[in-house]
């Protein structure tokens, strides 16, 4: 199989689809001849016309029309340029596409994905780095997917075009390239010679809702997606504390049973992501393991997170919860 990068991998996932399912459309701010600010559309237009991918204006704008595709019965694919940018078309998301199946007693409904670069570590600042997937995972009616590779990002992308629902689909820019472990005095690191940089070219799924077991262990649990993933790595090895990784790559639906079955063993709970503290998706995923969980817990929950603040554009690894902080959240938890 070929080694792709996660901007590679997306691609060929679009390809895929335009090529298996003529009711897939693109479109979205420059996604057509200039192939999208990371090039993850790159000559879909060239190969699949430009009726099938096409630029188009306005958040809004893309989310309202993508609403009405669906329930014609189009696939569109929205690309959002960053996920700081998805705030207008939230009303279309949460009002109209994550509702249309229950308010039409299931007569339409809205098979669209909305995808969208998030996260820090490129010096974007506060208006380009931003997590937001807390918001969708909190409507009803919405999927909320993250990758934290090339083989995941494929198989994830292609499973939530095919699905019957609107779903969010989050890109960590800073994985585009590469794996990054949250170490930004290193080297940039390529996927080159990652085991999950194997992707196939053809169709395949990772189904939505099953999370990945990264990294096993015994001392605690570590709940992470996204960048975090690859931090969370770092950490554990860097610390040497026999941490169990677990890479969620759907927040919604959500792998309850296998953040369960790792609790119970280790009897310790850490989660790590990189979007604010307040309200952040680690609130509900430690309310989960308390609920399910309370009687094997050995120590309290430990979060980290990004700071209650913007983004920071000159102190971005002092927002950024990097192997430090996280290796110090494992050892807190341990110490509990």
């Amino acid at each position: 199989m070929p080694a792709m990068t996660m901007v590679q991998a997306l691609n060929s996932a679009m390809d895929v689809m335009l090529a298996r399912d003529r009711d897939v459309v693109i479109f979205g701010e420059d996604v057509g001849f200039y192939g999208g600010v990371f090039r993850v559309t790159d000559g879909l237009q060239k190969k699949h016309g430009e009726e099938r991918v096409f630029d188009a204006p306005t958040e809004g704008g893309m989310l309202a029309v993508a609403v009405g595709m669906g329930a014609y019965g189009l696939r569109p694919i929205v690309e959002i340029q960053f996920a700081d940018y998805i705030y207008p078309a939230t009303d279309q998301l949460i009002s109209a596409a994550a509702r249309l199946r229950y308010r039409s007693a299931g007569e339409f409904w809205a098979p669209i994905t909305v995808r969208a670069p998030c996260g820090g570590g490129i010096f974007g600042g506060q208006t380009h780095s931003q997590s937001v997937e807390a918001i969708f995972t909190h409507v009803c009616g919405l999927k909320t997917v993250i990758p934290s590779n090339p083989y995941d990002a494929k198989g994830l992308l292609i499973s939530a075009i095919e699905d019957d629902d609107p779903v969010v689909f989050f890109e960590p820019k800073r994985l585009y390239n590469g794996p990054f472990d949250g170490h930004p005095d290193r080297p940039s690191v390529p996927w080159t010679n990652h085991p999950q940089s194997e992707v196939p070219e053809g169709h395949y799924t990772v189904p939505l809702g099953k999370a990945a077991l990264v990294r096993e262990g015994a001392a605690v649990t570590v709940l992470v997606y996204g960048t975090m993933v690859h931090v969370a790595l770092a950490a554990a090895e860097e610390a040497g504390i026999d941490a169990e990784i677990i890479d969620l790559r759907s927040l919604l639906p959500l792998d309850i049973d296998t953040i369960v079955a790792s609790v119970k063993k280790t009897g310790r709970c850490v989660i790590a992501h990189e979007a604010t503290r307040t309200c952040g998706f680690g609130a509900e995923l430690a309310a989960l393991v308390q609920e399910h969980c309370f009687y094997h817990l050995e120590a309290p929950i430990v979060r980290v997170t990004g700071w209650d603040t913007p983004y920071p554009h000159a102190l971005e690894w002092a927002y950024f919860p990097g192997p430090t902080r996280v290796a110090d959240g494992l050892r807190r938890a341990l110490e509990g």
